[in-house]
């Protein structure tokens, strides 16, 4: 045996001495390339490396992002999906480069109003809703673009969320009975179900536990008027859940502190963001309200260097009763007087925008504040058939409207086009570098119709829930939100901005 070489035959029957270690080595050789080649796929999957290549940006592009990094969003498209359980009602956008002059803040176009009928297209096979383009520079969060492209938090759809909502009415002390819908005997309950989900993004489902750890010895003051507590409450009974907070509130100011973190949450109470008070000013008499449109909020201008985040709202009591002063003159109101119109320089929309002005720019020039401002919005109210107090009615609304079921409404079209245009202007005088973020929650909450208190307002066994014979409604609310319900999504979406300054750009 000694010597001996194995043969194996050649195809023509000749044979030819081969070596056993050769075939050994071939065989190594294969297994080597295959275990590499299976390898590689796993590491660097195809469509990955694809999507990266056609969307800018991959999994690697995103964890060294820093908040600096600016969005260069050329446009959004929307996506329209006919599935039962998915709501679009977004249309969209263009954005374009941050000034460099507006490092921290955000612009929006100022002719941009919310899209009350959504036009549909076909665009690249896709159906999307068409908007008016807005040509302004609007540089929005301090994100990268490539991530951004995706990721607008506004615009998105309703999806049913099966996990249903963040917590149940009995286990909050803090809700106010009027939006306990259930508590209040609403016999529905669907309408806590769905969340919002932007486009191509996630926002993630709120965590109580980590909000607190990220704002760890921080203050987060809600201002404004009664949808502000809305969304104050809404964010107390979320991490109430986790945490009961000490009351250490006053009689001007409600003020909650977390012992884990020593977190505190502040309300206060502001229904228009400037100095007013009742006594007379010219030919107004006393007792009715004077709105001091170039006067900041006393009381916030008095706390704000303690404030870390400030989420601001307002707008719903510009149509009560009340007179506007500018420059010492009274220039227009909810009020009848004689020879009114010559008095009459401003409506109430136009007094609402100077308003917003006047308290942003306050904040981003105040020398001692360097927080974050985050102003929400307009909040949608949602009566049909008339107004609050003229028979209109939201009764019956289960599920969020569909693309093609909104209507006009060319007041809340207007009220939010001068929000928009007083929060630019007041971006535009900044000094003090602090941050201020336009929440745009306005379209998409044009949806909810069906996340409203409607007659479910108190706990009256009697109360009267359905129409009379002669078809009229009964009294009910169709301004304030359920809790829980949609107005938990504000506080998504307020924490989502949060923690992309606070620990830099996020994509989840």
């Amino acid at each position: 045996m000694k010597g001996m070489s194995w043969r194996v035959a050649s195809p023509k029957g000749s044979s030819n001495p081969k070596p056993l270690y050769w075939i050994v080595v071939s065989i190594a050789v294969v297994a080597v390339f295959i275990t590499f080649t299976s390898w590689f796929f796993v590491s660097y999957p195809i469509g990955s490396t694809v999507h990266g290549y056609i969307y800018g940006v991959e999994s690697s592009q995103i964890s060294g992002l820093s908040v600096s990094q600016k969005i260069n969003i050329t446009s959004v498209d929307l996506h329209m999906n006919a599935s039962f359980d998915l709501v679009d009602n977004k249309a969209p956008s263009k954005i374009e480069k941050n000034d460099t002059n507006l490092d921290s803040h955000v612009l929006f176009s100022e002719s941009a109003s919310p899209k009350i009928v959504p036009v549909t297209k076909e665009v690249n096979g896709l159906e999307t809703s068409d908007a008016v383009a807005s040509k302004a520079s609007v540089p929005v969060i301090g994100t990268n673009s490539s991530i951004m492209k995706g990721c607008d938090l506004y615009h998105g759809n309703w999806i049913h969320d099966p996990l249903g909502p963040l917590y149940a009415n009995n286990s909050c002390p803090i809700l106010t009975q009027t939006q306990n819908c259930q508590g209040n005997g609403r016999p529905d309950k669907d309408y806590e179900n769905w969340r919002w989900k932007p486009f191509q993004c996630d926002i993630p489902r709120f965590d109580p536990r980590m909000f607190l750890e990220l704002m760890k010895g921080k203050t987060v003051a809600f201002i404004g008027d009664s949808v502000a507590r809305n969304q104050m409450e809404s964010m107390m009974c979320i991490l109430w859940q986790v945490e009961e907070p000490k009351n250490q509130g006053t009689r001007n100011m409600q003020r909650y502190y977390f012992e884990s973190t020593s977190l505190t949450i502040v309300r206060i109470w502001s229904s228009w963001l400037v100095k007013h008070n009742s006594e007379p000013f010219d030919f107004a008499p006393a007792g009715v309200e004077k709105i001091y449109l170039e006067s900041p909020d006393e009381m916030l201008m008095e706390f704000l260097p303690t404030f870390d985040v400030v989420v601001l709202s307002s707008g719903h009591w510009f149509m009560k009763q009340s007179v506007y002063i500018l420059n010492n003159e009274i220039v227009g109101g909810q009020l009848w007087w004689p020879d009114k119109s010559r008095h009459t320089k401003i409506n109430s929309v136009e007094a609402f925008g100077i308003s917003v002005e006047t308290i942003l720019t306050a904040l981003v020039t105040h020398p001692n504040y360097t927080g974050l401002t985050i102003l929400r919005s307009y909040s949608p109210d949602h009566y049909e058939g008339g107004g609050w107090n003229t028979g209109g009615s939201c009764t019956g609304k289960v599920k969020p409207l569909a693309v093609g079921e909104l209507v006009e409404n060319k007041y809340l079209a207007s009220m939010y086009e001068q929000q928009v245009k007083g929060f630019n202007r007041a971006v535009k005088k900044a000094t003090n570098g602090s941050k201020i973020r336009l929440m745009d929650i306005t379209e998409a909450f044009q949806y909810r119709h069906d996340g409203h208190p409607g007659p479910y307002r108190s706990t009256d066994p009697n109360k009267i829930t359905k129409r009379g014979r002669d078809g009229r409604p009964p009294p009910q609310d169709c301004l304030h939100w359920c809790m829980p319900g949609p107005v938990d999504t504000w506080n998504e979406i307020v924490f989502e901005i949060i923690k992309r300054e606070y620990e830099g750009d996020r994509i989840s």
